[in-house]
């Protein structure tokens, strides 16, 4: 079985940061040089422009710095997201090996997001595309966490 890495767009130096930049990662750079990967970025596919306000979860809503809810967009992004993925293995998700995401993001974060606040803070939660895969059992990594995926790969680091 060919194994495939769903790839937070952001971390391959695609411009779809909310700001409009990336957040390019050298070691997730890396794997994808040998693994098949697919990139991904749900804010992106929403609809939602670049750049745009940063936004996180706020009593389980997503909420913009400028207070406006944006989690119908984050659910049209994940629901895309995930239709695709149904496309491309036929249906079949457990096609997928992991997922590699920005870590904290209202999407992508796994494990810890940002608290709502727009100051740093972290605290426990899952962003809406990290726990949608998860809820198909599709295990989620971060750049933050990426040596546990390497390791269970038995990569050479």
């Amino acid at each position: 079985m060919i194994k495939v890495y769903v790839v937070s767009a952001c971390l391959l130096g695609h411009n779809c940061k909310y700001n409009g930049g990336n957040n390019e990662n050298s070691a997730v750079m890396e794997f994808c040089k040998t693994h098949n990967h697919i990139g991904v970025c749900p804010e992106k596919v929403s609809g939602l422009p670049v750049p745009r306000d940063p936004a996180e979860f706020i009593n389980g809503r997503v909420v913009n710095r400028s207070g406006e809810d944006v989690t119908e967009y984050f659910e049209i992004g994940t629901n895309k997201v995930i239709g695709y993925l149904e496309k491309f293995t036929g249906g079949d998700l457990s096609l997928i090996s992991g997922a590699i995401l920005k870590a904290n993001s209202p999407s992508c974060g796994s494990g810890e997001i940002y608290d709502g606040t727009f100051s740093g803070k972290i605290i426990s939660g899952d962003g809406m595309l990290a726990a949608a895969l998860k809820a198909h059992g599709i295990p989620v990594y971060t750049e933050k966490n990426l040596s546990e995926l390497l390791d269970s790969e038995g990569e050479v680091r």
